[in-house]
């Protein structure tokens, strides 16, 4: 059974940092795409980054350099450094494998 668990999100003033992981089980992922989608409050849930398992990583347009998706596959773990953060960044953050989501860790941007 696949399983996606996220960590790493909190509270942090405009400018600030962050590092998301998203440790996955129940499969070898290092083949495979793993991605990270946002949703903030009354909004829809939107994508942010993915990297492939072979191939360049996509990004979002607002990321504009901010934020870097990397991956360890001996861990089964993919990350998201997100810099230069912004009240906009505020949003339940989402790992995504195929179908399947982890339960979303919340990142809050104070101004």
């Amino acid at each position: 059974q696949v399983q996606l668990v996220e960590s790493g999100g909190g509270l942090v003033q405009a400018g600030g940092s962050l590092r998301l992981s998203c440790a996955a089980s129940g499969r070898t992922f290092s083949s495979y795409t793993m991605g990270w989608f946002r949703q903030a409050p009354g909004k829809e849930r939107e994508f942010v980054a993915h990297s492939p398992g072979a191939g360049m990583t996509i990004y979002a347009a607002f990321v504009k350099g901010r934020f870097t998706i990397s991956r360890d596959n001996a861990k089964n773990t993919v990350y998201l450094q997100m810099n230069s953060l912004k009240p906009e960044d505020t949003a339940v953050y989402y790992c995504r494998y195929q179908d399947y989501w982890g339960q979303g860790t919340q990142v809050t941007v104070s101004s």
